[in-house]
């Protein structure tokens, strides 16, 4: 009597549970992810071999674009019980005889990078419109008439003195725009700040070493 051969089956894998896993996760990251900010202006910064690395809190940026146009960024540090930023604004709103509205304040906290003259601060608080705010970043004025930017530095020193100074700067920049944000920074008591680059490995060769 010949043998009953059993029909060969090639192996299957039961994917569903993988995909419902993959969605879940998905959705989860997407529901906790915090969204960086888009920066108001493009900058390029240059090359370094230095390796110490910016803090990630209780830091004010300043950003200097080709254009020479300049920005400000502020975080409100680790204590999310106290907003630097909120606090920064109402200080900077009393100095320009702004009153901002709660809802100002708490839009101002939660954002990023700006710059623009305090006078249409609080239209680019309040538009909607994406276009219209970008065009509203026109720079913080720092000129000798009405030097915004030292009153946001002195201020951000004034809600938070332990506020470390960073300055992004383009590498197309020149150098006498540079010195002039340098100058401002110290003459608000700050003498210790950082310089924003990409770190560059460099290598020895044998040709490089002493002989």
């Amino acid at each position: 009597m010949p043998k009953i051969k059993s029909t060969a089956r090639s192996p299957h894998v039961d994917m569903t549970p993988m995909v419902d896993l993959f969605t879940l996760l998905l959705t989860f990251f997407l529901l906790t992810a915090t969204f960086i900010p888009m920066e108001p202006a493009q900058i390029t910064i240059p090359n370094s071999i230095s390796e110490k690395t910016v803090p990630d809190n209780n830091v004010m940026t300043i950003f200097i674009a080709p254009n020479k146009k300049v920005f400000f960024n502020y975080d409100n540090g680790k204590d999310t019980s106290y907003h630097y930023r909120a606090n920064l604004l109402k200080a900077m709103g009393i100095q320009y005889k702004i009153n901002f509205t709660p809802e100002e304040m708490k839009k101002f906290s939660g954002g990023g990078t700006f710059g623009m003259p305090m006078k249409d601060m609080q239209r680019w608080l309040d538009t909607k419109n994406p276009k219209e705010a970008e065009q509203m970043q026109t720079g913080i004025p720092m000129d000798s008439l009405d030097n915004q930017l030292a009153w946001w530095v002195r201020m951000a020193r004034t809600v938070n003195p332990y506020a470390e100074v960073a300055i992004k700067a383009d590498g197309d920049v020149a150098f006498p725009t540079i010195k002039k944000v340098l100058d401002l920074v110290q003459s608000n008591g700050v003498n210790r700040f950082n310089f924003i680059t990409t770190y560059q490995k460099e290598e020895v060769g044998l040709k490089d070493l002493p002989k």
